[in-house]
């Protein structure tokens, strides 16, 4: 009830509102403005009322495809990415990524909303990916993104036995010259860091846990193969695909401060199916 707030002298009590909104509330001043312009903020007594939840249209044509949801509330949506699905469509016209599956879920529901992803995981990683489901979430979370408050940790069955006293890769990263879809450790590049944590070893294979400090493109895969512990699966890094034939990557936890209240949600995204069977053939029991 910001309407309640003492005013300076001269000082209008919407002003003193809008004043709270941006300190107190950590609105973004961007969406203050244009609520503004479109007359979406109007004290009704001592209530502060704010059109935050506009009518959005999606510009993705619903594909429909059975979502498993993991965490949602007015403002999120964290739905699972399947390997093998893109998050959205690259320019090549196709409907079945994951933001054409999370229009059809809204369109189902009679949700005039539009998915706005947050992050993104390359096609072949499966994990949890985060949506704002209106515009003061997209502009709240995209700002978390940017400061790095959104937390990501994987987990990455990778070739070799791992040492326990690698635990920190501190590598930048850059562009290949000699390959457009690789990426490489570079003097030149920009600065990127992953945390590693040992979970489990098998005759010549380890489990690690993943945390990144940064989200270069193909981090992980590019500095736990230049460790001399390329994924299993990934072909394009070095790689074996005997035993599965993508990355065998994954998203095992998402944490990101509400958009509104700032607390944090911890959301975990179970291991596939398929995680369970390379785990026992690497284990010799299948």
């Amino acid at each position: 009830m910001p309407g309640k707030l003492k005013t300076a002298e001269g000082e209008e009590r919407l002003s003193a509102a809008l004043a709270w909104l941006e300190t107190s509330l950590g609105a973004p001043s961007k969406l203050i403005r244009k609520l503004q312009a479109e007359d979406g903020i109007k004290l009704a007594g001592d209530r502060l009322r704010l059109r935050i939840f506009p009518p959005r249209v999606s510009q993705y044509t619903p594909y429909w495809h059975e979502l498993t949801v993991l965490y949602e509330d007015e403002f999120c949506l964290v739905v699972h990415k399947p390997a093998g699905v893109k998050v959205h469509p690259d320019g090549a016209g196709q409907e079945a990524t994951l933001v054409n599956m999370v229009a059809a879920l809204y369109a189902e529901r009679g949700e005039q909303a539009a998915p706005g992803h947050i992050h993104r995981l390359d096609e072949y990683t499966s994990g949890p990916v985060l949506f704002a489901k209106n515009e003061y979430a997209q502009l709240k979370l995209d700002e978390a993104m940017s400061r790095k408050s959104i937390g990501r940790t994987y987990i990455a069955f990778v070739h070799g036995i791992v040492s326990r006293d690698l635990k920190v890769i501190d590598k930048p990263i850059g562009r290949d010259r000699h390959h457009s879809q690789r990426r490489r450790v570079s003097p030149t590049g920009k600065p990127a860091i992953t945390r590693v944590e040992l979970l489990e070893t098998y005759p010549a294979a380890s489990l690690v846990r993943l945390t990144l400090e940064t989200g270069r493109t193909h981090q992980i895969r590019v500095h736990l193969a230049d460790a001399g512990h390329p994924l299993i699966g990934d072909k394009l890094y070095g790689g074996k695909t005997d035993e599965l034939p993508f990355q065998a990557l994954h998203g095992e936890r998402l944490i990101f401060p509400h958009p509104l209240m700032g607390d944090d949600i911890q959301v975990d995204d179970p291991t596939p199916p398929v995680w369970d069977r390379l785990k026992k053939r690497l284990a010799g029991l299948s």
